[in-house]
């Protein structure tokens, strides 16, 4: 079943980093945004494996995202 959740991806020098609000600790680093965004869908689905082989409750998403124009 897959479940979305939001992404936070920031520019990291040459890079780019990007976390889950949601899901702490759940961290991932890319050369690109494209590489970053794959990363992060494999260490997500890491974290939840994780949780689930612990017995413990899969989290709900409780953040949203918005862009707002100033």
């Amino acid at each position: 079943m897959s479940q979305p959740f939001a992404v936070v991806i920031e520019q990291a020098g040459a890079g780019f980093s990007a976390y889950v609000p949601d899901l702490p600790g759940c961290v991932a680093t890319g050369e690109s945004q494209q590489q970053v965004l794959k990363h992060i869908q494999e260490a997500i689905a890491f974290h939840l494996e994780g949780l689930a082989a612990d017995a413990q409750p899969l989290p709900t998403q409780r953040t949203r995202v918005a862009t707002v124009m100033v």
